[in-house]
């Protein structure tokens, strides 16, 4: 990441917008690297997301920021300043599988998520091994039957003590309290199979090829108190043929998850996502 600032803005729609915003950041000797916007003709709303070069900046970045306020309250906008470069203090959430765990650590080592792991934690000990291995904190916290509430009770303790920015859910088979999903609102990412709910329940790949069916994905989503039905982020999807035998479902629903959540996570944490009601408005990159 360059030195700079990213900003996120959404606002009612109506002309001059974009005008408005590139006249400030250049008053003051900002550089536009990216300007994404979209504009939602349906509900008359305006989302964008620049990337600023501030290093000819002719006031600080804390004058600059605060200075935008006038102009973000004439928008009526919601906005957000991020400055770069930064890490984003993440928690990763486990259960028994790995492999978006894998990806997750893999992605960062080769500095594809500006994210810092600040610990992994586990209703099971499955993937303390590889949190060792990677030198990241491991937490096993019991849930099952009557240590649920307690479970969540002391997840909340340690997402407090690291300070944590976002959450994710790396095939973490627990269902959120409601409370708990209202607290971090829009800092909890998800992963699932595609297949909810035409095949909810246990064995959703034999579901599936008992089915027929042509296409399997995987959907990563910010979580809700509504179970699976937060904004989308992304989806991958792979073709399935009459020779793909269950086995072969499940390894390319794998592949599917690792990417897709791979791909959500990026585009949060680089400020690519901003959430609109039910839905995510996504700038990819």
């Amino acid at each position: 990441m360059r030195p700079g600032l990213i900003l996120k803005l959404s606002s009612p729609d109506h002309p001059g917008i974009v005008a408005k915003i590139a006249s400030y950041v250049a008053s003051h000797r900002g550089n536009l690297i990216e300007f994404n916007q979209f504009s939602d003709q349906l509900e008359k709303k305006f989302f964008a997301r620049l990337e600023i070069d501030t290093s000819d900046l002719d006031v600080d970045i804390g004058d600059f920021k605060s200075g935008f306020g006038t102009l973000g309250r004439s928008l009526q906008a919601d906005w957000h300043f991020r400055i770069l470069p930064y890490k984003m203090k993440t928690a990763v959430l486990v259960t028994k599988t790995d492999h978006c765990l894998n990806e997750i650590l893999l992605r960062t080592e080769l500095n594809e998520l500006p994210i810092e792991i600040t610990s992994l934690i586990g209703n099971r000990d499955n993937c303390r091994p590889l949190a060792e291995r990677s030198g990241i904190p491991f937490h096993h916290v019991e849930m099952d039957g009557p240590f649920r509430e307690q479970g969540f009770f002391k997840i909340r303790e340690l997402l407090s003590a690291q300070n944590v920015e976002l959450i994710v859910l790396a095939r973490f088979m627990q269902i959120l309290p409601d409370d708990f999903c209202r607290e971090y609102a829009g800092k909890i990412i998800n992963i699932h199979h595609s297949f909810l709910p035409a095949f909810a329940g246990a064995n959703p790949y034999r579901q599936a090829h008992e089915r027929g069916v042509k296409l399997i994905g995987a959907t990563c989503h910010y979580v809700t108190s509504d179970l699976d039905a937060g904004p989308i982020i992304e989806q991958e999807v792979e073709r399935v043929h009459h020779f793909h035998s269950p086995a072969d479902l499940a390894r390319l629903g794998r592949h599917c998850e690792r990417i897709a959540l791979a791909k959500g996570i990026r585009y949060h944490v680089h400020d690519r996502t901003l959430i609109d009601g039910h839905r995510a408005i996504v700038f990819p990159d």
